[in-house]
């Protein structure tokens, strides 16, 4: 099966979003997990999208500015059905977790605070780094084969993300690029051939809003725009300019924002939806959730095309692989950073090698119910322990 429209699909538009909307429904573990999920689901299991479409959706992602996990179902929302597919896949993928971070919200307002979510994050959190852990490996081991200099670009990248705790465009795109030049060394292109589309940097000025939802919009769609990797990328962006700059939140608040994201399912970069709760309610939660995700689909449906036509070709299929061996390993770094910030003690640590182990073990067991059985563990071990 093919990009373009000479094969009938597998699968009908609504199954497609069906699948997404189960996806942000119950898909746990943050971007490394979902982009593992979609592989695991869409590519090995019902077969609805080929290697190479999943390889250039996840490049895509990548390159271009946004959460890494929600750009990714966009894509492959567009890589049948094409608009239809990339905005019905977007919109079911995100609103799950949307409606969710509201009612959280909502009763985080009422309550004055949540004072029983440090002791449930405490186990999911130990659970989630064994969940993006097998994740990583699975993807890694997929992606790579015994391809050596492939395994070199892991090897930088996920040393640079660990040591910076960032990941790092320029070496992911020089991946790509020395790939290229290994593999499929070009004649140099003619003016109709192109091996990267520009990423659109939005050079947009406004003025000083004093509407608070106008404050919010530009804000988070800035968020949106600049923030590149994956949803966990827009965390220490989203601090700067919450807590530091405008003093919307406290230092807890925004760290329950963080958790809430952590624990819902569904795109890590739904924590807008709660910050923009907390600060401006209902109103707040869209304006907030609608200015980040806008970018997020215009830089995924923009390229889309020129990436679905010349994707096959052997210069932009090196370019591609080796930009995928490098966005592998800064998701690797991505989790040893926050295996570092959440495996803080023996207990922890013994919650995520379980999670791991059973994962290995029993690969068919659903991510939900470790995520509710370390729940219940992080409450049990705070409350008596």
């Amino acid at each position: 099966m093919n990009n373009g429209n000479t094969l009938v699909p597998a699968y009908s538009l609504r199954q497609l979003a069906g699948y997404f909307l189960k996806l942000g429904t119950v898909g746990f573990g943050g971007p490394v997990a979902l982009v593992g999920y979609m592989h695991r689901d869409l590519v090995e299991q019902r077969k609805w999208m080929t290697e190479e479409d999943y390889r250039e959706g996840l490049a895509l992602a990548q390159l271009a500015p946004g959460p890494l996990a929600a750009q990714l179902a966009i894509y492959l929302g567009f890589v049948h059905y094409r608009y239809w597919g990339a905005t019905l896949a977007g919109i079911a993928f995100v609103i799950p977790s949307f409606l969710m971070v509201l009612t959280i919200g909502y009763i985080y307002v009422q309550a004055g605070g949540i004072p029983w979510m440090q002791a449930i994050f405490y186990g999911i959190g130990a659970a989630v780094i064994g969940i993006i852990a097998v994740s990583s490996y699975k993807l890694t081991r997929k992606s790579l084969g015994s391809n050596k200099l492939l395994w070199l670009f892991f090897l930088v990248l996920a040393v640079s993300t660990y040591l910076t705790e960032s990941e790092n465009l320029w070496l992911i795109l020089a991946a790509g690029a020395i790939n290229l030049l290994v593999v499929a060394p070009p004649g140099w292109p003619g003016r109709k051939q192109y091996y990267y589309y520009p990423v659109l940097l939005l050079q947009i000025g406004v003025a000083a809003a004093p509407d608070k939802l106008m404050q919010i919009a530009w804000y988070f769609f800035k968020a949106g725009a600049f923030v590149f990797g994956s949803g966990l990328a827009i965390v220490p962006f989203l601090y700067g300019g919450v807590v530091k700059e405008f003093g919307w939140l406290n230092e807890q608040q925004f760290l329950d924002a963080v958790a809430v994201a952590m624990i819902t399912p569904g795109p890590v970069v739904i924590t807008v939806g709660f910050i923009g709760y907390l600060v401006a309610g209902f109103p707040g939660a869209t304006v907030a959730a609608l200015a980040t995700f806008l970018p997020c689909y215009l830089f995924t449906i923009l390229p889309a095309p020129w990436f679905s036509r010349y994707g096959k070709h052997p210069s932009i299929k090196a370019f591609v692989d080796g930009v995928t061996a490098a966005a592998v390993g800064a998701i690797g770094g991505a989790v040893l950073v926050l295996a570092k910030r959440q495996l803080t003690d023996i207990t922890t640590i013994i919650l995520a090698v379980l999670t791991i182990l059973v994962l290995l073990r029993f690969k068919k067991i659903p991510e939900p119910y470790l995520i509710l059985a370390a729940a219940v563990s992080g409450l049990l071990i705070k409350t008596f322990l």
